[in-house]
């Protein structure tokens, strides 16, 4: 597996996508039905890679990233409870070595060099819950959902007999409760046995057994299964009586509600690294299964100074347990295309179990990964699924190579369209040469422009763009919005009398009447997703968003481009020289241009709004920190700007609205002179966020 540090834009684009696409697969497995297909150490690998291309590559972030995702959407048959307070996830680690770089980052975020004590939680592999008390009696139970909306499970919590009903006198009067409900493991063994001997299908592993069981629409069955719970965080709470993680678990505790035994309060690294290293000792001994170690900054206060990514906290981390491997065969690459021309080798295998889950394939990455490792037809090879949406090739058995093996070829030619394959100085990946002439290319935009992030057309996936595209039905992404014109019968469709959509093989007046709802649906779109739907290089969701927010409009972020104006576009915190290159060039090419075009006479682009704080001073404003800040860190200041509605810039232009100075301000302070800029101190900056 290439390293990331090695990584091209395009090629990070790419994987992100392909992650996004297994990882949602996995979550609705998980989540849903109860049945997954990956291991835990598999998906957290996947979770891991996700999360460590994000943070090289932040504008690249897709709005569906796994990073952003906790779980999938409500089951029916249970109401849907929606959480005063989204139910986050946590972000991952695989060593002692990213452990310390967290720990560090925490305190570099803080400005600060003295120790910090963590709280050491061992991560329960059960089922996430929330359970609701309103003057200490229980009133609402519900699972993490997508977290921010999950299932009433009230009634199957009940049945939980380590789930206190009523709590003592001098709790708050609302007190959220959350925690993970699971099923130990003799209970589980128990349950299985009971269900082999009735000829029932068992059940894979406790966790399984625990979601299943909670997640019964028959309380009763939930009642005939012995769950338990280890309570460990809060949600909604009307008064808080604690100021550290370690105080709020004896608060737990005097409630009545279980904590686990193994809960360590560590004062620094070395402390968090023994609680790891006990935790992987007892770990078969103990009576329920756990997946990884939880590390939580002990002081709420700082807690609250660190704050939150997108959806994970900055003041929490899990550390998960190693990956599993295995051996198999390679009996073929083969190239994929994607809609950008990059060519992707891909390792046919002979499938192979590997943590339980069956691998047949994995990703290759480029002709650079396949050289370094001498990967080679008939290999014998080790398996990890780790790190990639398809699992990754670690390493050759070198001993085991067939004695006629020969290197692999990268081709130099497309092999669907057959035009040339060139790879540029800087980049590692080759790419087809033949644009929107190569089908792969062609079709893989489509169906990126009908994409959940971008149209979101339902009923047009990827085998019915695919079927449209050899028909010459679909040529481009202007032409959806003319199928429903174009299906009564001019040129593209004369050959049939009638209409032609409905004569299709597996078609009839239902189903072409629903394609056409869906595509009128999504005939106005947001500025974001309109942006990301085009395709361009290097602009994922969480760039379009940025773009979107910079320039309001699309006409005026399109002049730009036309006239190659990248001032405003490099001045973006986020933005840099080689993205901008990517979008000016993008709106260079006249076919672009012409679909762009054609798809704003049949649609309409909406004005970006932005749902920030518009009661802030800050709101809508551009604004620019230089110097050293006494209070608070760079981060902490550009997080708070951000949350108060603001755009923060990497460099002053006539576009910038404030200048927050800190100690020893340089040439931004005397740009912001010279445009006549307003400057702030940081006093008077946290004065306006108040």
């Amino acid at each position: 597996m290439k390293p990331i540090a090695e990584l091209t834009p395009e090629e990070a684009k790419a994987e992100l996508e392909y992650l996004a696409q297994e990882l949602a697969k996995a979550d609705a497995a998980y989540y849903q039905n109860d049945d997954p297909y990956l291991t835990d150490s598999e998906y957290d690998k996947l979770k891991h890679r996700n999360t460590d291309i994000e943070t090289r590559f932040p504008t690249l972030i897709r709005p569906d990233s796994p990073s952003k995702r906790i779980g999938a959407a409500v089951k029916s048959g249970f109401a849907k409870v929606v959480h005063t307070f989204p139910m986050l996830s946590l972000g991952d680690v695989f060593s002692i070595d990213e452990v310390a770089d967290f720990v560090m980052g925490v305190k570099r975020f803080l400005n600060t060099a003295e120790d910090i004590a963590f709280m050491s939680e061992p991560k329960i592999d059960g089922l996430s819950f929330s359970a609701r008390y309103e003057n200490g009696i229980f009133v609402k139970g519900a699972t993490r959902g997508d977290g921010t909306t999950g299932e009433d499970i009230t009634e199957n919590l009940k049945t939980i007999r380590s789930l206190p009903l009523k709590l003592p006198t001098g709790v708050p009067d609302i007190l959220e409760v959350r925690g993970e409900v699971y099923m130990a493991k003799e209970d589980f063994f128990a349950l299985n046995a009971k269900y082999a001997a009735e000829g029932k299908k068992t059940f894979a592993n406790p966790r399984n057994a625990a979601a299943g069981s909670l997640r019964q629409l028959d309380p009763k069955i939930t009642a005939e299964r012995n769950l338990s719970i280890f309570a460990y965080t809060w949600g909604e709470v009307s008064a808080r009586q604690w100021d550290s993680q370690a105080d709020f678990f004896n608060h737990l505790r005097d409630w009545g509600f279980p904590i686990n035994p193994n809960n360590t309060l560590c004062a620094n690294l070395k402390e968090i690294e023994q609680s790891f290293n006990r935790l992987m000792e007892i770990r078969a001994e103990l009576p329920y299964d756990i997946d990884g170690v939880v590390y939580k900054v002990n002081a709420i206060a700082l807690q609250e100074r660190l704050g939150f990514l997108t959806r994970t906290p900055r003041w929490a981390i899990a550390h998960k347990f190693p990956a599993e491997q295995a051996l198999t065969k390679i009996t073929a690459i083969r190239i994929q295309v994607g809609r950008t021309g990059a060519l992707t080798p891909v390792a046919d295998l002979e499938p192979v179990n590997v943590g339980g889950v069956m691998v047949s394939h994995a990703t290759l990455h480029n002709e650079d990964e396949i050289r370094r490792k001498d990967i080679r037809v008939g290999d014998t090879v080790i398996i990890q699924r780790a790190g990639d949406v398809i699992p990754q090739i670690v390493g050759i058995v070198p001993e085991k190579r067939p004695a006629d093996s020969v290197e692999f070829v990268f081709p130099t030619v497309c092999p669907v369209c057959g035009a040339h394959a060139i790879r540029e100085e800087d980049e590692a990946v080759r790419r087809c040469t033949g644009g929107l002439s190569c089908p792969a290319q062609a079709k893989e935009r489509l169906i990126h422009f009908v994409s959940r992030d971008a149209f979101d057309i339902a009923g047009l996936g990827d085998k019915i763009i695919e079927d449209f595209y050899a028909e010459g039905i679909l040529h481009n992404p202007a032409d959806i919005f003319t199928l429903q014109e174009r299906n009564g019968g001019d040129d593209l469709f004369s050959a049939a009398e009638g209409l032609y959509l409905e004569r299709k093989e597996g078609w009839g007046k239902k189903s072409v009447d629903n394609l056409f709802k869906a595509i009128n649906a999504k005939r106005t779109i947001s500025l974001p997703r309109f942006i990301y739907a085009l395709g361009i290089r290097q602009v994922g969701t969480a760039t379009a968003r940025l773009l979107a927010k910079n320039y309001g409009r699309f006409a005026d972020f399109m002049q730009d481009m036309i006239n190659k104006e990248t001032g405003k576009l490099v001045a973006i915190d986020g933005i840099g020289a080689s993205m901008a290159t990517d979008m000016v060039e993008f709106f260079q090419e006249q076919h672009n241009l012409d679909i762009i075009n054609r798809l704003l006479r049949q649609i309409t682009v909406e004005e970006f709004i932005d749902t920030s704080r518009t009661d802030s001073p800050l709101s809508g404003k551009t604004v620019v920190f230089t110097g050293t800040l006494e209070h608070l860190t760079r981060a902490e200041g550009k997080a708070k700007a951000l949350a108060a509605g603001a755009k923060v810039a990497g460099s002053v232009s006539k576009n910038t609205d404030f200048v927050i100075l800190g100690a020893d301000a340089g040439s931004k302070a005397a740009k912001a002179k010279e445009l006549g800029i307003m400057t702030l101190s940081e006093n008077e900056f946290l004065d306006l966020l108040q």
